[in-house]
């Protein structure tokens, strides 16, 4: 049975985001994908199979090959999950700079 990886999870480690940068730009095979990083080819094929398993990593069979295409809508989880974090931030900075512009106007009181 195979385990449904997190999203999350698949973009936590900084050299699965490269893989998937790479591959945004365009459809490479593993081997492609593996002389881009200083890591062995088993720990690569490790990387794709996690991007795969969450479903942001598609591989397609083309002739002999196999080639890894990126699927990124899995990352408007990510995005929408990230904005509700940006607006509450928004606000706060917001109201922190407001807090900030009425302590440094000058007090009428002598």
């Amino acid at each position: 049975m195979e385990m449904r990886r997190d999203v999350f999870q698949a973009i936590a480690d900084p050299t699965r985001r490269k893989i998937i940068h790479l591959l945004a730009q365009q459809s490479l095979n593993l081997n492609a994908v593996a002389e881009n990083f200083d890591i062995s080819r088993p720990a690569v094929s490790k990387h794709i199979r996690i991007l795969t398993e969450c479903g942001l990593v598609v591989i397609k069979q083309k002739g002999r090959e196999r080639y890894c295409e990126a699927h990124l809508q899995q990352l408007k989880e990510v995005s929408a999950w990230a904005e509700q974090y940006r607006i509450f931030w928004t606000r706060k900075l917001d109201a922190l700079e407001d807090f900030l512009a009425q302590e440094r106007k000058p007090s009428r009181k002598k």
